[in-house]
């Protein structure tokens, strides 16, 4: 289930938006190496809470595509190649894509309001934990039905969940966030009749 086989083609041609997301983070990361431009990218990019009371919307979304370091971005990255594509092929690319993106905004969002003026932030965890919430919808309604992924995905959720608090740095606000949005929006989506199609395409 989340054991990649695919070849790097079949990859990029079975999952064209984690292909796209992992893609385009990995460039983003490039081009904050370059001078000049690589520091004003990043600058206008990162959650800052103040700039975001000063009007800076669009830092409500641009976190999600920075990056702390090397080590950072492949961890997020590894996590969106390992995780992403079964729920990308379960729920079709918008609504893959909705989740992801929706769970990063809730989480730089509420990253806002809770955290003080002087916060700051990067990184996709926001959103790869919107990820893993929409697989806990999944399990909610049906977990019996699933067993083989609710014995996965739940100590995936769990151990999450408390590396979240016992790893120094790390916003705490975004990770419970993303996952409150992304078990959400996946209650909105999996109905137990998708789960029973999912079901039969294996």
């Amino acid at each position: 289930m989340f054991i990649r086989t695919e070849s790097f083609k079949q990859y990029l041609r079975m999952y064209p938006v984690v292909s796209t997301l992992i893609a385009l983070n990995l460039l983003v990361y490039v081009l904050t190496w370059l001078p000049v431009f690589g520091e004003l990218l990043y600058f206008y990019g990162v959650g800052s809470n103040f700039y975001i009371a000063e009007g800076q919307w669009w830092r409500f979304f641009t976190p999600m595509f920075l990056h702390g370091g090397l080590m950072h971005l492949l961890f997020n990255m590894f996590s969106l190649f390992l995780f992403g594509p079964e729920l990308e092929r379960l729920t079709g690319k918008v609504r893959f894509i909705t989740i992801y993106l929706v769970a990063g905004f809730f989480a730089s969002a509420a990253t806002y309001f809770l955290q003080p003026l002087d916060y700051a932030h990067v990184g996709a965890s926001g959103a790869i934990f919107g990820v893993f919430g929409a697989f806990g919808a999944l399990v909610y309604y049906g977990g019996r039905a699933l067993p083989q992924l609710k014995q996965i995905i739940l100590p995936i959720i769990v151990i999450s969940i408390v590396m979240t608090f016992l790893t120094p740095n790390v916003n705490v606000t975004a990770h419970i966030a993303g996952m409150i949005t992304g078990f959400l929006i996946g209650l909105s989506y999996f109905h137990p009749k998708r789960i029973v199609s999912w079901r039969a395409k294996k």
